[in-house]
């Protein structure tokens, strides 16, 4: 008679005890692993290529290399690792999943797709401050790319990072997550860019970025920023729908500043340097007194005042493989570039087969 009754109690233990092991694995969990060692110093290594990783970095301060995965952030350095290396940190959150990240000096500040920014010192790893903000899109592909150098809806200006939501555009400090102001941005500015100048503009104008006002001496009309660096920030230029090409390093767009054309066959310099260097190009970015172009699978450096060649190497690391690639996307620092190559022939499925130039298809150098 005491056989039921026990193995119910059995039962029912059993089924605590699982609801109970389901429940640490599924609960929303934070877990910050920290850096033990010292902050590196920033590499200055001679032009060519150091390395390749198999996830796209955001190069942090000089001197770090942050990863973004689908549910995780993490860290390597040097920079000039050959290739990823065992983190330095590492910060993951569950069951949220990454919209994005950017960095601010030392500051990384990562946008998740509940909402929560999260602010990680680079320097540790350890959580600076979190804000709540709207909720965005989760990242995809396989590199995280798109999360480091294209997050969407996530920008930077100065000391200011911004959010751009359903046409709400957020302004929070970078340095405690405290929200600087809001507003709401006219029908149809889904997109945009932040420029030197300290603006915020999209489709229709343009924004303060301290104060959030519109400003009102803006070119009317489509924009295409030229030059900006990753997250579609600190963009130096502007072309509008004329093909008119403006300088926003000034709080108003004017006329003037470095031009540079791709038409013809040859890269052309025009404004405050005239110069024509004879060969078809991509032009990756303009960094101090340096453009830094893309010729078939070379990067070149040119001198930004004379257009005269500082340097010409192949982007491929030692007994890689040589075959033709095209590039995807990338950043652009004073003394790196950090690359992603696919396949010739791939679309824009980075699950389709044959889709990446290699299994650690970003390449890495020093300029």
């Amino acid at each position: 008679m005491t056989r039921k009754p026990l193995s119910v109690l059995t039962a029912i233990v059993l089924l605590a005890v699982a609801a109970l092991i389901g429940w640490r694995v599924l609960r929303p969990a934070e877990v910050v692993e920290a850096a033990k060692d010292p902050y590196p110093v920033a590499q200055i290594l001679p032009a060519g290529v150091t390395g390749k990783t198999t996830l796209a970095p955001l190069i942090v301060d000089g001197r770090l290399r942050v990863y973004a995965g689908e549910r995780s952030i993490k860290a390597d350095a040097p920079v000039g690792a050959r290739l990823m290396i065992t983190p330095r940190w590492s910060y993951r959150r569950w069951p949220a999943k990454l919209s994005g990240l950017v960095a601010i000096g030392a500051t990384v500040v990562s946008r998740w797709d509940d909402g929560l920014l999260v602010a990680l010192d680079g320097r540790t790893g350890k959580v600076l401050w979190k804000a709540n903000g709207p909720v965005a899109t989760a990242f995809t592909g396989r590199t995280g790319s798109d999360a480091v150098y294209a997050p969407p809806g996530l920008f930077t200006s100065g000391s200011t990072v911004l959010t751009l939501d359903r046409g709400q555009l957020t302004a929070w400090s970078v340095s405690d997550g405290t929200q600087r102001w809001s507003t709401t941005l006219p029908a149809g500015c889904i997109a945009g860019f932040t420029t030197v100048g300290g603006s915020f503009a999209c489709g229709v104008g343009a924004w303060d970025v301290t104060t959030g006002k519109p400003l009102r001496s803006w070119p009317v009309g489509p924009s295409t920023p030229v030059g900006c660096e990753v997250a579609g920030s600190a963009c130096p230029g502007l072309r509008d729908a004329a093909g008119q090409e403006w300088d926003v390093t000034a709080a108003r767009p004017t006329t003037g500043g470095l031009h540079l054309t791709t038409d013809g066959g040859a890269v052309t310099a025009s404004g405050t340097a005239v110069w024509r260097w004879p060969s078809q190009a991509t032009i990756l970015g303009v960094r101090g007194e340096h453009v830094i172009l893309l010729a078939d699978v070379d990067l070149v450096v040119l001198d930004a005042r004379t257009g005269a060649q500082l340097s010409r190497f192949p982007l491929y690391v030692p007994d890689e493989r040589v075959e033709p690639w095209k590039p995807y996307r990338w950043q652009l620092t004073g003394a790196w570039l950090a690359l992603e190559r696919l396949r010739p022939g791939a679309g824009t499925d980075p699950s389709e087969p044959n889709h990446f130039y290699t299994v650690d298809p970003v390449i890495i150098a020093a300029l």
